[in-house]
């Protein structure tokens, strides 16, 4: 009867794996993250709007400093009679005229329309920038923790092999009569133990899949992406600041906002219209010509209100520029020193912790094969073996996620 539930519980756990192995492994080569990034800045539906947000506003700017439109008219003048025509042929009053006007803005108001315009395009341009490293930094964080799952999922079963092993010497223990039934039964339960994190694993794998594929715009049937494992990235140099989407954004809004703040002082200058009309009447009275220059007078406290309003949206600009600037200073330096103590954990696990677990299990099976040692510390040291081997991947991919967040706050990259 134990041997029986030792084998269902080993056949259980090699269906499940199975299982998840086909959905998590189905293509025959890893894709690497550079691929994927270039695929989802052609397919990725926001980026792809983003992109045609930027392009509508670039034709702002022509619009904005372009005249106004011209008016035409047409126009007639009767004499005696509402009738049309009427008194056309014996007055020389009435007439059927034809004419344009035109308004002329103040000099330089069509210049700074047309800047103002253009600043509000570049933010348009630096807002569909955000949208897309927003997107790559999401597929970025997906990707290594799918790349985790999938190396963990390596351990697991590696492990379950190891646990195997011991399995077997439980066994030829007890039929010698030097175990008993409880050590095997810890050993299943053990199984069982790794089986759960398998169960675990499909379903967290099963979710990072389904958004990894949303990014790039793939039909969530479609095969499954396998990752390349996740090394650390090397960081030669300090990243700046310099090239910052978050920063290039507020300083858009900045410039946009002075521009407007020009265009606002310059509105308080008059606009002028012309006109010209060509007045016919019958062919024995001579033709009128008529032209006329206006002048449109602004308000002077609408211009007032105007002008402070984007004086003040200037100064918000200005200190949200400012505010941004020691935010991404503040949150460049917290990735920083998490790259940094995290190495320094690396390289403990690396050549400390891991190596260790590693010679007390080899050590303690021996012992315990040997009778010198109890089941509770062989198990024991199998299971520190276990976690720290993913607690050593869950590092180095919590690391990589904060490398791919200082990317997105500096705009450097680093992979």
């Amino acid at each position: 009867m134990r041997a029986l539930c030792f084998w269902a519980s080993v056949w259980l756990l090699a269906t499940s794996t199975a299982v998840l192995h086909g959905q998590t492994t189905a293509p025959t080569r890893s894709t690497p993250l550079r691929e994927l990034r270039q695929e989802l800045e052609r397919q990725n539906p926001s980026v792809i709007a983003g992109e045609k947000a930027h392009e509508a506003s670039r034709l702002e700017a022509k619009q904005a400093s372009a005249l106004p439109d011209t008016n035409l008219m047409v126009q007639h003048f009767g004499v005696g009679s509402p009738r049309p025509f009427a008194g056309y042929t014996n007055s020389n009053f009435a007439y059927i005229g034809l004419g344009a006007s035109q308004e002329l803005p103040f000099p330089g108001k069509r210049k700074l329309r047309g800047e103002v315009a253009e600043r509000g395009s570049e933010t348009t341009r630096i807002s569909a920038d955000v949208i897309r490293q927003d997107a790559i930094q999401k597929l970025t964080e997906d990707y290594i923790q799918l790349s985790y799952l999938q190396q963990t999922l390596a351990l697991l079963e590696e492990n379950t092999r190891s646990l195997g092993d011991i399995e077997k010497i439980v066994e030829s223990r007890y039929r010698v009569g030097q175990g008993n039934q409880q050590e095997i039964l810890k050993a299943q339960l053990q199984h069982t133990r790794i089986l759960n994190e398998i169960t675990m694993h499909h379903r967290e794998v099963g979710q990072l899949q389904a958004e990894i594929k949303s990014l790039l715009n793939r039909p969530q049937q479609s095969d499954d992406i396998l990752t390349e494992p996740v090394t650390a990235t090397a960081i030669e140099a300090l990243p700046t600041t310099s090239q910052s989407i978050e920063l290039q954004s507020r300083r858009a809004r900045l410039n946009e906002a002075e521009a407007a703040t020009h265009l606002a002082n310059l509105e308080t200058k008059p606009d002028f219209n012309v006109q010209y009309m060509w007045q016919r009447t019958d062919e024995k009275f001579r033709d009128y010509y008529m032209a006329t220059f206006g002048i449109r007078l602004p308000n002077r406290g609408r211009a007032k209100a105007a002008i402070a309003e984007a004086s003040l949206k200037q100064q918000q600009a200005n200190a949200e520029y400012e505010a941004a600037q020691r935010e991404l200073e503040s949150e460049v330096q917290k990735q920083l020193v998490f790259i940094h103590t995290a190495d320094e954990q690396l390289k403990v696990y690396r050549e400390g912790l891991i190596p260790q677990s590693t010679a007390t299990l080899r050590a303690a099976t021996a012992s315990y094969e040997s009778g010198k040692q109890d089941f509770e510390t062989l198990m024991s040291a199998f299971n520190d073996v276990l976690q720290l081997q993913i607690e050593f991947q869950r590092n180095l991919a919590e690391r990589e996620i904060a490398v791919a967040k200082l990317e997105r706050l500096t705009g450097v990259t680093l992979q």
